[in-house]
């Protein structure tokens, strides 16, 4: 596939949007992590009023990496890199207060999350299983065999489709309570938030756009 001319055609202009958004998102944070909160609070520390605001019960972990920060539905815990778990910048403030915005909808049973988080198991297998099934049923010209390729890797991009909403509302949340409660308490430090999170919500987006086109780059080699 990577060396199929057709491939780069439907899929190499978005494979470039997915490089800037990555690219993006990583200057931004590390813009905003040299800008400091005037409440002075870590990423831990507003994560927990977040969630705290919310009526979620939380934990809440520094786990290693570079924005490796999560939040895991089935234990209730949030994970946080290192620099936003101890970070006191717009930054650390902004990724803390999303990923607890993902425990308010867990608590609030928004219907998107619990879809994605069903999804989870099926999409693990799929993605690493579809590119072998299709491939080799183009090899062995069986055209029931690439359709179960096709259909694996279609719940890839339902998963990523139904991660969007799960996402935005994810930052509406976390924008929101911020204010609300007082941590982000300047212009300044609200816009830089937005940028953060826009910047963030970037990368599903191309992520997205990118299974899209892989999907239909799959349907047109799937009729040769």
């Amino acid at each position: 596939m990577l060396f199929d001319p057709l491939y780069f055609l439907f899929v190499g202009p978005f494979m470039l949007i997915a490089a800037w958004a990555s690219w993006r998102v990583k200057s931004t944070f590390n813009r905003y992590a040299r800008v400091g909160v005037r409440r002075g609070l870590t990423g831990a520390q507003a994560a927990a009023a977040v969630a705290r605001a919310g009526g979620a019960q939380v934990t809440i972990e520094r786990v290693a990496g570079f924005l490796s920060d999560h939040y895991d539905p089935r234990t209730r815990t949030l994970r946080l890199s290192p620099d936003v778990y101890d970070g006191r910048s717009i930054s650390a403030i902004a990724v803390a207060a999303h990923e607890a915005g993902h425990s308010i909808q867990h608590e609030q049973k928004y219907a998107p999350l619990g879809i994605r988080s069903n999804l989870v198991p099926v999409t693990q297998f799929g993605s690493s299983a579809w590119i072998w099934v299709f491939i080799g049923g183009m090899m062995l010209q069986l055209q029931p065999l690439v359709w179960v390729g096709i259909a694996l890797f279609s719940g890839t991009v339902i998963f990523q489709l139904v991660t969007l909403p799960v996402e935005f509302d994810a930052s509406r949340r976390a924008k929101a309570v911020l204010a609300e409660a007082g941590i982000v308490t300047t212009q300044e430090e609200a816009e830089g938030v937005t940028k953060v999170l826009g910047a963030a919500a970037m990368t599903y987006v191309a992520g997205a756009l990118t299974s899209i086109a892989t999907l239909v780059y799959l349907l047109a080699r799937s009729r040769d």
